[in-house]
């Protein structure tokens, strides 16, 4: 049985009087949730300060994005074994803001993935298909392209261990959700390359996120999908009371 991760991705926001105030909010909104493995992606520079504020809980802390180098003169990057020294278990890796606004591409989401391994972090790989995509008939195209190329190269244990975020881009901040019964057939069709490349026991140990416009009124039918294990969330994940509402869905 796969635990659900509801994982709030925050962006870009927040300053650091806002986050302690969140964390001692969100601490006590969800103190009793045992069913549901919860994690917050800051800003880098909130990462270590969140841990020390959650070490009380069960919430984890996240990365939004780790480089594909472990050390070297690479100005203003951050490394995965840097980001798991302060106590960080995930990292997002490819979410369609860094390849559409800093030139991410698939070659360079799987070489995120290995160093994300290789620093003992669990890589949240994210993969979606634009609206123009959709239109043009060729999301299961790409979003084929994209988990094959960014997982290239894994074994069956790295498999295992690994989330996968499907995120229509089209959805994203938009208000535009995809239909729980049109998230759920591209959340199968990646169980099914899923298999193919780790063996069907390997894929359906693999927790499959939806990302996109995740709200309180539409999470219950998303996670009622058979092969919808969670939810990458944006907007909604940066007040503590809609993300609570989000981590309590109704089963």
């Amino acid at each position: 049985m796969r635990k659900p991760l509801i994982a709030g991705n925050w962006k870009m926001f927040k300053t650091y009087d806002e986050v302690l105030s969140y964390a001692g909010d969100i601490i006590q909104r969800i103190s009793d949730v045992k069913d549901v493995e919860i994690l917050i992606c800051p800003p880098y520079v909130y990462i270590h300060p969140l841990i020390e504020a959650l070490k009380d809980s069960a919430v984890k802390t996240g990365s939004q994005n780790v480089f594909w180098e472990d050390s070297g003169a690479f100005t203003g990057e951050v490394s995965a074994p840097m980001i798991a020294s302060i106590g960080t278990e995930y990292s997002i890796v490819g979410h369609s803001e860094r390849r559409q606004l800093f030139g991410e591409t698939d070659e360079t989401v799987g070489r995120r993935v290995h160093a994300a391994f290789r620093g003992s972090l669990t890589p949240i790989v994210c993969v979606g298909e634009t609206l123009a995509e959709r239109e043009a008939g060729t999301t299961f195209d790409v979003v084929e392209s994209q988990v094959r190329k960014g997982l290239a190269g894994l074994d069956a244990d790295q498999g295992a261990s690994l989330v996968i975020a499907y995120e229509p881009v089209w959805a994203i901040g938009t208000g535009k959700t995809a239909t729980p019964e049109m998230a759920q057939e591209v959340h199968g069709f990646i169980r099914k390359i899923l298999s193919d490349l780790f063996g069907r026991e390997v894929s359906e140990q693999i927790r499959i996120l939806y990302g996109g416009s995740v709200k309180g009124d539409n999470i219950d039918a998303l996670m009622a999908q058979s092969d919808i294990d969670g939810a990458l969330v944006g907007g909604a994940s940066l007040d503590p009371a809609s993300f609570e509402r989000i981590i309590r869905f109704k089963r």
